[in-house]
């Protein structure tokens, strides 16, 4: 988890264009404390949780939200994406299989 952190906070530090050095200026902490969490080498960035949260506008909830819903969600975006190729594929053979259902009906035909 701190190393996710870590990752959202540098993200957006540099979205915000500021530096190790501003960042941890605001947070009143050393620039090497902060570079530290962004590494994800420190929980010390729980102490200075909502400082973070002032600094870089965010909600609470973006600083700690849980990564498994992100790849629960790509999972089901899998799944619907395989759904579709399933469907085209049994789509292609209940064609075929009125195909051949014209063609046996056209040959019993010409056996009377």
């Amino acid at each position: 988890m701190n190393v996710t952190i870590g990752n959202r906070l540098k993200q957006w530090r540099k979205a915000k264009n500021m530096s190790q050095e501003e960042v941890a200026d605001c947070l009143h902490i050393s620039q090497s404390t902060y570079a530290r969490m962004e590494r994800g080498e420190s929980t010390s960035w729980a102490t200075y949780f909502n400082k973070i949260c002032k600094v870089f506008e965010i909600n609470p909830e973006d600083l700690v939200k849980d990564e498994t819903e992100s790849a629960r969600n790509t999972e089901r975006l899998t799944e619907i994406a395989m759904l579709s190729v399933y469907r085209k594929i049994i789509k292609r053979y209940e064609l075929q299989i009125d195909d051949l259902k014209t063609i046996i009906r056209n040959l019993n035909k010409g056996k009377n």
